[in-house]
């Protein structure tokens, strides 16, 4: 039977609570704590460490996904791009003016999508938005 896990979207209102939430239902046992990274997620879900470390499979239920969809949505997503754009040399700002342009189109995608995205990538997590 595959691990099964619970992500409380009720507590996520920003991304700082994104992250506490998903170290609150990953990082159980581990004496560090996972950064707010896109790159520090996707490490995470391939396992070998926290709640997923021996398990072969799971099944994360994202209860009250649609709070977290919004909490994680187009501002603040926007805020987050505008956010790298304040560190000179260290994103591309061509990149990040494009991805900010596409947001305004509403053809970008927020932060919620691309956390979606990197879940799916994981075959041997299920996700399940309630």
């Amino acid at each position: 039977m595959p691990l099964q896990l619970q992500i409380d979207g009720r507590a996520i209102t920003d991304m700082d609570s994104f992250y506490a939430e998903m170290n609150r239902v990953f990082m159980e046992g581990e004496d560090w704590q996972l950064g707010s990274s896109l790159d520090a997620l996707d490490d995470l879900l391939y396992g070998g460490y926290g709640a997923l470390r021996g398990h072969a499979t799971a099944t994360v239920a994202w209860r009250d996904a649609e709070l977290s969809r919004v909490a994680l949505g187009m501002d603040a997503t926007c805020t987050w791009l505008q956010a790298k754009l304040q560190q000179p040399g260290t994103f591309s700002a061509d990149v990040i003016r494009r991805q900010l342009d596409a947001l305004e189109r509403g053809e970008g995608q927020t932060y919620f999508e691309i956390v979606m995205e990197i879940f799916a990538s994981h075959p041997r997590i299920t996700l399940r938005l309630e």
